[in-house]
């Protein structure tokens, strides 16, 4: 369905006005509010940054808006579509003879964002999705509508709230939902707590203590004594929070945010970009997009729910990169938190969880796939995964590489390429370099944090996939770990070739366990949307997982080997221990930790380390740094390193205090 459209540009001083411009995607205008010079990047053309919002339009008949959960329900302007818009960044060469015609779009992670030159002269865009942010100048938000029910009254629902690790002696916290950015959550119908159920649990116990209604209060306590100064944003306790319980509030919310409209609207802006006749970003030919973490799991629900077709049937991206991705992001949902991260009584690993079709009848959902939908459409992307040992541990990956029954690999289809990078931490270390003492201290955790990187490794297979979508070349084989190579295991030390390592837990603690939720009747688990109608949700049982192999070191050996993971300094994990709060003994979140090697075999004997010492490893400096040099040049012959890459991380083993 074509519609006729305007783009207005605002330049630096002023406004001007562009002729309308017939288009499929439903992107009404676009307002660049600046364009400011780019900071210079060695290797790269002259850059500039283009910022500001857009405004689009729904037709909630259309069956790829459809899908998106209370939009029927949203209001609607004269001609009957839902409105909306979000904030936008955009990195072109000034030299329009320097742009390569790709579209690189980066999802961004809870707002947050990098946006600069590309060496390779693509333009760079992201763009706001997640509705329930606030509306900050230094964030890529989206401005969605609150839906009503019948009659305009409000629609209601029920919500849950978990706080944990709540410092002793507070007496009352904020009702927030998500992680590294709390994010308000829905204010409930009433304020009366015998509507309310509030409980807590002590560590390592499913044992759920109920809160009587007389001892809870929404309300603030921090200036007056319970029940304090009522506040729907706010939990006050009668005697303050416990810090060794965790607790859990369900409630009755209202006003529900249309949160799965982020998808739309990045299908949108990409669609009108890539072809629409205006100069924001110039002639694309190609368009990629990569999301990290919570960014990667936007990127698999998009195409799970046949965002990936635009409102035309045309594709949006020619190719994706989920990185560090294990589940499906838990946006199309009412009264949803985006923000979550595999935490107790949180939705997202429910779906869809694999590309091809699997029977997953550990928990009855039936055959699927996550390209089901772009398969009928035909708009289906390229896909390289990558990911590393922490999404194993710490974010229930297992079940997207071999199913809920883990019984076998699940094969992957000839658009897929799966890479995986061992032995990091969550998204590998960006500090980069050689590092005998690691990465330090990381709050929480016992171990310090683990140095090994994954960002050379990700930056040559973003470059295939760039390659794959633009001239048709073939990336690298798929390089994980599988059952059928031996690389999978049980989570015991014996099967996972574990020696143990002076200072280390059982490994086995460290995993986060799966729970076999089951939201309710109005939860569509396959595609994580729809509405939460249990909670907490009910849990029957556990799910399994496997984890890679390692070592003598204790390193992992499946995928691609960094160059520091070939040339070891200690033993790096993609788990590490939790020592205080609620969780304390057990996995630090998805952090990764670090165990050095000794320096001198007289030092790893008196510590009783049987891992071979940096000395009897290297010899000395020119041994290591003749190592280091070794290793890339096997990973660049093995085209796993770009040559900027290989040439810092030449200057920083040189740079380094190994064996000096």
């Amino acid at each position: 369905m074509n519609r006729k459209h305007s783009l207005v540009l605002a330049g630096l001083s002023s406004l001007a006005l562009i002729q309308p411009a017939t288009i499929a995607a439903k992107v009404d205008r676009v307002v660049v509010e600046s364009v400011t010079p780019a900071e210079s990047v060695a290797g790269a053309p002259t850059y500039e940054i283009v910022s500001g919002h857009f405004a689009g339009t729904l037709d909630p008949r259309l069956p790829g808006n459809a899908v998106i959960t209370d939009i029927v329900q949203a209001p609607r302007n004269a001609q009957g579509l839902v409105e909306y818009s979000a904030t936008f960044k955009l990195a072109r060469p000034i030299d329009k003879a320097k742009a390569s015609g790709v579209l690189f779009y980066d999802v961004p992670n809870r707002g947050n964002f990098l946006i600069g030159p590309d060496p390779d002269g693509h333009v760079r865009l992201v763009s706001g999705w997640q509705g329930d942010l606030p509306k900050d100048a230094g964030l890529q938000t989206v401005t969605v509508p609150v839906t009503r029910g019948k009659g305009g009254r409000p629609l209601t629902g029920p919500v849950l709230v978990r706080f944990q690790d709540v410092p002793s002696g507070t007496r009352s916290a904020a009702i927030t939902g998500s992680i590294g950015r709390p994010t308000a959550r829905p204010q409930p119908v009433s304020l009366d707590t015998r509507k309310a159920r509030l409980f807590y649990q002590t560590a390592g116990s499913e044992t759920r203590h109920p809160v009587a209604a007389r001892d809870f209060a929404f309300a603030d306590c921090s200036t007056k004594a319970f029940p304090g100064t009522p506040d729907p944003s706010s939990l006050c306790l009668r005697g303050g929070f416990d810090p060794a319980r965790a607790y859990t509030l369900v409630y009755t919310g209202k006003d529900p945010l249309v949160l799965g409209i982020g998808f739309a609207a990045t299908r949108d802006l990409v669609a009108h970009l890539r072809r629409s006749p205006d100069d924001v970003a110039g002639a694309i030919r190609w368009t990629v997009a990569s999301g990290t973490s919570q960014s990667g799991n936007f990127l698999k629900s998009f195409v799970n729910l046949g965002f990936n077709a635009d409102e035309a049937g045309r594709i949006v991206f020619d190719g994706i990169n989920p990185n560090i991705a294990a589940r499906q992001v838990p946006l199309n949902l009412r009264f949803g938190v985006p923000g979550g991260a595999a935490r107790a009584f949180e939705p997202g690993s429910e779906g869809t969880l694999w590309w091809s079709p699997y029977n997953d009848r550990v928990r009855g959902l039936g055959t699927t796939s996550l390209l089901d939908r772009c398969a009928l459409s035909n708009t289906c992307p390229k896909v390289i995964e990558t990911f590393g040992s922490a999404e194993f541990w710490g974010l229930r990956m297992s079940p997207g590489l071999i199913g809920t029954n883990a019984a076998s690999d699940v094969p992957l289809p000839a658009n897929v390429r799966r890479y995986y990078f061992p032995s990091v931490t969550h998204g590998g270390s960006w500090t980069g370099g050689f590092k005998p003492a690691g990465d330090g201290a990381v709050p929480g955790c016992k171990l310090p944090g683990n140095p090994n990187p994954s960002l050379e490794s990700l930056h040559a297979a973003q470059a295939m996939l760039v390659d794959w979508v633009r001239s048709g070349t073939e990336p690298k084989p798929n390089a994980y770990p599988t059952i059928a190579g031996g690389e999978l295991v049980q989570v015991t030390a014996e099967a996972m070739g574990w020696r143990g390592v002076p200072g280390t837990p059982d490994p086995a603690r460290m995993l986060n366990r799966m729970p076999d939720y089951r939201f309710g009747m109005a939860f569509r688990a396959r595609d994580v949307s729809g509405s939460l109608s249990t909670l907490p949700p009910e849990q029957r049982g556990t799910i399994p997982q496997l984890v890679p192999r390692v070592n003598d070191d204790g390193n992992e050996t499946a995928g691609i080997p960094s160059v520091q993971l070939q040339v070891p300094l200690g033993t790096y994990l993609g788990w590490n221990e939790t020592t205080t709060g609620f969780d304390a003994g057990s996995g630090c979140s998805f952090i990764g930790g670090f165990v050095p090697f000794a320096k001198t075999r007289a030092e790893r004997l008196a510590a009783g380390d049987a891992r071979p010492s940096l000395e009897e490893r290297y010899g000395n400096r020119d041994g290591f740094l003749a190592s280091v040099r070794a290793a890339v040049a096997r990973q660049q012959a093995a085209g796993w390193l770009l040559p900027r890459d290989a040439e810092r991380l030449l200057r920083q083993a040189e740079e380094s205090e190994v064996l000096r």
